[in-house]
């Protein structure tokens, strides 16, 4: 493999060659198509080269140092049976830009010590904010995360409920949202009433699924232990001895995240996720529960502040210049 320098200035330019003892997962590292490189080279500006299992990394003393500590970062994840894609090999060089960040994979180190580990897979931060956010569901009862789609913030709350439910650190994982269209009315649902909320809880039961086997989602459903909810169905209750997610929470209305947030109970994990800046609340609502809330709440003993941007996005990188722009001309 080999493909057309990367141009740099004279006499600022380093080479390093890197051995992999592990032929077999080079396939994996390169992506299809050598697309993993590419992405690679695209994002640091180096030139790689490979034959047989050895690569060499040309460009700036800087640029090298940095593909290099990339390179063996995914190749370790790689020997831990995780799966690389350009996103992530985006996340690897995001990561490798805070060295201080304690918990993130490093040329040589050992596994990081920030994970989440369900019955499907083993969930690793793919950015620093991901690494912090991880920290703070373990530490605090109530954790409100912040910031655009694509994050990671549900899906990573999602995946450390159903830890703590396998652990039998709470007995119970409930997941509620506000029932709110997306700018469309949707008009009359047929069915009974799980018929008509379910495609508003799609996307818990979409990470519940990848988290835990299907069936075994669909038993502890059955049982109890995991119960899909409308926030209106929250009312009146004491949620105790449970792991509580609400997604999309900027689509509550101020009452509505006060009832919530009061149904806390011993023994519980409240995380409260959503995007300040993409409200679907229906026109004549004054204001948004979420903000409301962490106006309110900021710095309270107990109650964590996650905050997410647009370089936090881990779906595809589009996604996140969208953002961006989207951000830019608010």
């Amino acid at each position: 493999m080999s493909r057309k320098p990367v141009p740099a200035q004279a006499g600022d330019r380093s080479r390093i060659e890197i051995t992999f003892d592990r032929p077999q997962l080079l396939a994996q590292l390169f992506g299809q198509y050598d697309q993993n490189l590419v992405a690679l080279e695209n994002r640091l500006g180096v030139y790689i080269t490979a034959r047989g299992n050895r690569i060499g990394l040309e460009g700036t003393a800087e640029q090298v140092a940095l593909a290099r500590d990339v390179m063996a970062d995914l190749y370790q994840r790689l020997q831990r049976g995780e799966e690389i894609d350009t996103g992530l090999v985006d996340a690897a060089i995001a990561m490798q830009a805070e060295p201080t960040l304690d918990g993130i994979i490093r040329a040589g180190a050992e596994p990081p010590t920030v994970m989440i580990r369900t019955r499907r897979k083993t969930i690793v931060p793919r950015t620093p904010a991901q690494a912090h956010y991880m920290r703070e569901l373990t530490t605090h009862d109530m954790i409100f995360a912040l910031g655009p789609a694509g994050t990671g913030k549900t899906y990573i709350a999602v995946a450390q409920a159903v830890s703590q439910l396998i652990a039998g650190s709470v007995q119970r994982l409930i997941l509620s949202r506000p029932a709110v269209e997306a700018g469309e009315r949707l008009g009359f649902l047929p069915g009974d009433m799980k018929e008509k909320v379910d495609p508003y809880l799609r996307p818990l039961y979409d990470a519940l699924n990848d988290c835990m086997p299907p069936e075994q989602v669909e038993r502890r459903i059955a049982s109890g232990e995991i119960e899909i909810a409308p926030i209106a169905f929250m009312r009146g209750r004491t949620l105790a001895d449970a792991f509580v997610i609400l997604d999309e929470a900027q689509n509550t209305t101020p009452a509505q995240m006060k009832m919530f947030l009061t149904r806390f109970g011993q023994n519980s994990r409240m995380v409260i996720c959503g995007d300040p800046n993409q409200t679907d609340l229906p026109g004549g609502v004054a204001s948004s529960g979420l903000a409301d809330a962490t106006y309110r709440l900021e710095g309270i003993d107990g109650i964590s502040m996650c905050r997410f941007t647009a370089a936090d996005v881990v779906r595809h990188p589009i996604v996140g210049r969208i953002v961006e722009a989207y951000e830019g001309s608010a």
